[in-house]
C-alpha cells in the first residue's frame, strides 16, 4: 500500500495512492487528522476505499510524507562507498544529526539554493518511518517498528556544513529536505530482500548515484536499536539512512545543484522523487 500527505482545495489531509488516484482517508476518523496520526493509530484502509472521496493524483498538491514529524534523524556517512570517497575512517558507532520538519518539501516542489551560498549538494537517500514507538528497541525486533519506506534527497548547503565540526546549520535551510512521493508501507518489501534495493539519484537526467542498500555501514535494524537506546521513537518519525557515493562535493569538477535544474531519487519498489531548483530571492539589507 502506498501512503501520502497532500492537500485539495487548501485542506490538508492524508490518503491512500492506488493507481493514479489518490483516496482521501482524512475524514474516517475524526480523531484522525493526518498520516503521523493514522500510524499511531491505524484503521483498516481497504474496508474504506469504496466510502471515501477520490481525486486524481494530479490535481491534489502533494505535501512531505510525513509533515509534523516530531523527529527527523538523519545518518551521515552511512555507505561505505560514500565513506571511503570522503576519506573519513570506519566508525564504530553512526553518525548522526537532526533536521528540522519546517525545512520539508513535498516531490514537485522547488528545492531552494539560498541566496548565501551555490554549493547545494543533492543527497539521494531513503527515509524509514516509524510506525510502532519504542525505546530500547532490539535489533532482532528494529523491523516490527517500521510502517514503511520513502524517498529523501538530503540536500545539503556544503560551505555551511562545514563551518563547524557540527553539520545543523547546512542541513537545516529551509526548503531543502524533499520527501515523497508517498510511503509504501513494509509488507511492500521482504525485510531480508531490502538489502538488493537500490537507490539512484539522477541530475537533469544523469545518473549521479547509484547504490544497494548492502553498502550501509550501519543496516536498519541497527539504526534503529542504536537511536532507540538515546531517545524514544514514537510513530511518525523519520530516520533519513544515508547517502551513497557520487555527492557533488568531491566530484573534480565540483557538482552542484544550480537553479532550473531538475533532481531525482529513484529508489526500486518505492517510488520516484522529483524536484526542481530554484533560487531565493535576493534580500535587501
Amino acid at each position: 500500500m502506498k501512503l501520502t500527505s497532500f492537500s485539495i482545495d487548501g485542506r490538508p489531509t492524508f490518503g491512500a495512492v492506488v493507481d493514479q488516484n489518490v483516496y482521501d482517508l482524512g475524514g474516517v476518523d475524526p480523531e484522525i487528522n493526518d498520516l503521523r496520526q493514522f500510524l499511531a493509530d491505524p484503521f483498516d484502509v481497504p474496508d474504506v476505499l469504496t466510502s471515501v472521496p477520490s481525486y486524481p493524483l494530479a490535481a491534489v498538491d502533494l505535501l512531505p510524507v510525513i509533515p509534523n514529524p516530531e523527529k527527523i534523524l538523519c545518518v551521515g556517512l552511512n555507505y561505505e562507498s560514500h565513506r571511503l570517497e570522503t576519506g573519513m575512517p570506519e566508525m564504530e558507532h553512526p553518525v548522526l544529526f537532526t533536521r528540522f520538519s519546517s525545512t520539508q518539501v513535498a516531490s514537485g516542489q522547488p528545492i531552494i539554493r539560498p541566496t548565501v551560498s551555490e554549493k547545494l549538494d543533492f543527497e539521494g537517500e531513503l527515509a524509514v518511518i516509524i510506525g510502532k514507538g519504542g525505546r530500547h528497541i532490539a535489533e532482532k525486533d528494529a523491523f516490527d517498528h517500521v510502517a514503511g519506506y520513502s524517498c529523501y534527497n538530503d540536500a545539503s548547503i556544503r560551505d555551511w556544513q562545514m563551518h563547524t565540526r557540527q553539520f545543523t546549520a547546512g542541513k537545516n535551510f529551509d526548503n531543502t529536505g524533499a520527501f515523497g512521493p508517498w510511503m509504501v508501507t513494509r509488507d511492500q518489501i521482504n525485510d531480508a530482500d531490502l538489502p538488493n534495493q537500490t537507490v539512484t539519484t539522477r541530475l537533469n537526467g544523469e545518473q549521479v548515484q547509484h547504490s544497494a542498500f548492502s553498502d550501509f555501514i550501519f543496516d536498519i535494524p541497527a539504526l534503529i536499536s542504536y537511536i532507540s537506546t538515546f531517545c524514544t521513537l514514537v510513530p511518525g518519525d523519520v530516520i533519513v539512512t544515508g547517502t551513497p557515493g557520487g555527492v557533488g562535493v568531491v566530484r573534480k569538477p565540483r557538482l552542484y545543484m544550480k537553479p532550473g535544474d531538475v533532481i531525482e531519487v529513484e529508489i526500486s519498489g518505492v517510488g520516484l522523487l522529483r524536484n526542481p531548483i530554484a533560487q531565493e530571492p535576493s534580500i535587501d539589507k
